[in-house]
């Protein structure tokens, strides 16, 4: 009986640019996927692998990481978002040129257009809880999930108001579990790879708080995985991976993550052979 796979892409920011790589290993390895859940970055990811995951849409994949070097979605000029956080006070970029990629470049409109099953999850304000979509049109729900709070304004959705899925799902592997995938990839960015330690200076403490606080559900899933399902955490690569992903987004910097994890995820999947 043929397995249910699925891929499971996290939420890191700029290093989002790992899962590229393994997106590239997955798909030369002709491993694709029944399903692909995404939250954060990895539901921009996520999108693009669910409307073409063969060799080919990858490749398109890593073009759209140009132009997000290119357009500093993630980063700005300091006066322009200082001056934007003086007027709107709640955030200092815009989401516009996110919105914009995703509109681009992305060859479908909607979710029923995509050639493999996709599901993303935002964060609702006024719920406190996990929104997830899986139907109607795309780009709302891909920019709610990777509204970092404070970096983009929430994205308005049928009324309610959401910010990045991070928040309530870093690394989505029970929602995975919970619609039938029996293998799982896990596509992260190298951020649960490094074990945490108690904080030894001030600056320390609101590293570990927030590390804990994104990491605790896909510990809690990771140890509830259900028998006879099979799970890949896919290696990054990466010898240091930074807490805050702010700052990481030098083109330079996005294709070494991309080319670590290619590497490291290519030699992961030949053991499995």
């Amino acid at each position: 009986m043929a397995m249910t796979t699925a891929f499971v892409l996290g939420g890191g920011g700029v290093l989002g640019t790992t899962q590229v790589g393994m997106l590239r290993a997955l798909a030369e390895k002709g491993v694709r996927p029944d399903l692909v859940v995404g939250t954060s970055i990895g539901a921009l990811n996520g999108v693009f692998v669910a409307a073409d995951p063969s060799v080919d849409g990858i490749r398109a994949l890593g073009e759209v990481w140009e132009a997000v070097g290119a357009s500093g979605v993630f980063l700005e000029n300091p006066m322009r978002s200082a001056a934007r956080l003086a007027r709107f006070r709640t955030h200092l970029l815009s989401s516009a040129p996110l919105r914009d990629i995703v509109d681009t470049h992305l060859p479908v409109d909607t979710f029923e257009q995509l050639a493999v099953e996709f599901q993303c999850v935002a964060a609702c304000i006024e719920t406190a809880g996990s929104g997830w979509f899986s139907s109607g049109d795309l780009v709302d729900p891909v920019v709610a999930s990777c509204t970092v709070p404070g970096l983009f304004p929430p994205v308005e959705i049928d009324g309610w108001h959401y910010l990045d899925g991070g928040l309530v799902h870093s690394i989505p592997v029970g929602r995975a579990v919970d619609l039938g995938a029996d293998r799982i990839f896990v596509l992260q960015v190298g951020r649960v790879e490094q074990p945490l330690a108690p904080p030894r200076r001030p600056w320390e403490v609101g590293v570990v708080a927030f590390e804990i606080a994104r990491r605790h559900r896909y510990v809690h899933e990771m140890e509830s995985i259900p028998e006879g399902v099979e799970v890949h955490v896919l290696p990054s690569g990466a010898p240091e991976t930074p807490s805050v992903a702010l700052g990481y987004g030098r083109t330079s910097r996005l294709r070494a993550r991309t080319t670590q994890a290619y590497a490291a995820s290519t030699a992961y999947l030949d053991d499995l052979t």
